[in-house]
């Protein structure tokens, strides 16, 4: 995967998937017309327009998921775990391109990227057994003549909202397990980075999934609103900041959704006098740069017990010196973050800690 750099542009290009939306199996313009521009965080070059959706264009693929769900829920589950294991097979061979995407989108360094990849598929995987979960069960004389029944069904339509820092992991986290139990998908990736959740709609229709199933959608606070809020969207699964995770929650509950609201957090890391400390600055610049530095689970904050903090403190000064930033290629540590706006506030906080 070590591509020199005019390579790499080349093969970013190449590998580019469609910038419409992926709705009933095809791919379509948002019905205004309007579009995002997809920014590579390397250079700041257009990649591609992306379509933007607004509340028409979430009724549309809230239709489609609608309408394939009266048949998909029905489907056996043999049927169901084949398109999952052929899912599976194809995301495992395509892993580089998918990992390639991502770096050209986001900036975390290729390795990181395809990292992602494979955590994702670990939910693949655990969705292709997923006939065993969703027995239901039978109680005999519970009561005087009074037998129980518990059966699971699927919902029906669902949708995700994911943030930019896992544009394949993330999403990975919900649509399997979402399908593999006979519901439908509108997916809202973030428009910063959405060509790995529509390099899995290709995927998707390879391995058999029928059209409806798995839908994607691009747009901004419009069409988040138009999907908390529509009566044929059942539940709600959302990863991103604290506020807007709130937000999500109690507007997509109002309108009687199930949600998970996924926020962010502070994320300390402690480190006590007796530790390796050797061991504890690795794992802080690792955590800390890792994947552009913007990780869920990035530390943001160490809290050193004494008397060991100026040691400490100089040993991850030692290693970040050595830490290769560049375009995600070529051996890079670290990527270069998202856009311009978030660097800029990267940036002043540097500033006002100097």
């Amino acid at each position: 995967m070590a591509l020199d750099k005019d390579a790499w542009v080349k093969r970013a290009l190449e590998l580019k998937p469609e910038s419409r939306m992926y709705i009933n199996g095809a791919y379509v313009d948002s019905a205004s017309g309007k579009t995002f521009d997809d920014i590579s965080p390397r250079d700041q070059r257009i990649i591609a327009k992306i379509a933007a959706g607004d509340t028409e264009d979430v009724n549309r693929a809230v239709a489609a998921a609608t309408e394939a769900f009266s048949s998909w829920r029905h489907s056996s589950l043999t049927k169901r775990t084949q398109v999952l294991f052929a899912f599976r097979e194809l995301v495992q061979q395509n892993k580089e391109k998918i990992a390639a995407l991502i770096t050209d989108e986001h900036g975390k360094v290729l390795s990181d990227a395809a990292g992602e990849v494979t955590r994702g598929l670990e939910v693949v995987e655990f969705a292709c057994g997923i006939p065993h979960l969703l027995k239901g069960g039978f109680s005999e004389e519970v009561s005087s003549g009074v037998d129980v029944y518990s059966i699971r069904q699927a919902l029906g339509p669902v949708a995700i909202i994911s943030p930019f820092n896992f544009p394949a992991m993330v999403p990975m986290w919900f649509f399997p397990v979402a399908i593999a139990c006979g519901n439908t998908v509108v997916v809202k990736p973030s428009e910063k980075d959405p060509s790995a959740a529509m390099f899995m709609a290709q995927l998707w229709k390879e391995a058999g999934l029928p059209d409806g199933v798995y839908n994607v959608l691009h747009g901004d606070k419009e069409a988040v609103d138009a999907l908390l809020t529509h009566p044929g969207i059942k539940s709600i699964s959302f990863v991103g900041s604290t506020p807007i995770a709130r937000y999500v929650y109690e507007t997509g509950t109002k309108s009687g959704k199930r949600v998970q609201a996924l926020g962010g957090a502070k994320n300390h890391m402690i480190v006590l006098p007796d530790a390796d400390l050797e061991l504890a600055a690795d794992a802080a610049i690792n955590a800390g740069f890792g994947s552009a530095g913007e990780r869920c689970m990035a530390i943001s904050a160490i809290v050193a017990v004494e008397p060991i903090a100026s040691a400490l403190v100089e040993k991850i000064k030692s290693r970040m010196s050595s830490i290769k930033t560049g375009d995600g290629t070529q051996g890079s540590d670290m990527g270069p973050l998202v856009t311009k706006v978030h660097r800029d506030k990267v940036a002043s906080y540097i500033e006002a800690g100097s």
